[in-house]
């Protein structure tokens, strides 16, 4: 059999029960078709980069599976049947990490690191915190806009000949 990983992203508006029932579904359709799930990693509701189905957030899912091809297969098929999932990713490995994904390594520094990852506490030093023009030149604001886009001189009158006589316009 194969192994693979394999990530889900369910809608934001399911509670995390659900998304556990669903994964439970997931598992049975592998179980049933000869495969088995070996671990599986619950991400938490994140912020996707872009929306995805007029979601924002999403659910993430990681499991790690031991299966023939066909049992993926069904398995993917469910999951586009599925109005609770929005997207998923399956990927053929040679085999399993035994510990936390990337992803719960890195909640985990973040927790002792305090979420600042390795920066830590830096000095800023003097820098004038008012000028964000990164040295483009001076800032420019609605002002200077206007005393740029002035109105002009008035023109001199045109004068246009018109059926019966001449006319000035202005």
């Amino acid at each position: 059999m194969s192994l693979y990983e394999h990530v889900f992203l369910a809608r934001q508006d399911i509670s995390t029960q659900q998304v556990e029932a669903l994964l439970e579904g997931f598992r049975t359709i592998l179980t049933e078709n000869g495969g088995s799930i070996g671990k599986t990693e619950y991400w938490g509701l994140k912020s996707l980069t872009y929306r995805i189905k007029k979601n924002r957030k999403a659910h993430y899912t990681l499991m790690n599976i031991d299966a023939p091809h066909a049992a993926v297969a069904e398995l993917e098929r469910q999951m586009r049947l599925s109005t609770d999932v929005i997207r998923f990713l399956t990927v053929r490995v040679d085999e399993h990490d035994a510990g936390p994904s990337a992803m719960m390594r890195r909640a985990d520094r973040d927790e002792r690191d305090g979420g600042r990852g390795d920066r830590g506490d830096r000095d800023r030093g003097d820098r004038d915190r008012g000028d964000r023009g990164g040295g483009r030149g001076p800032r420019r604001d609605f002002r200077d806009r206007d005393r740029d886009f002035a109105p002009r001189e008035p023109r001199a009158p045109v004068e246009v000949e018109v059926a019966g006589g001449s006319e000035e316009i202005s």
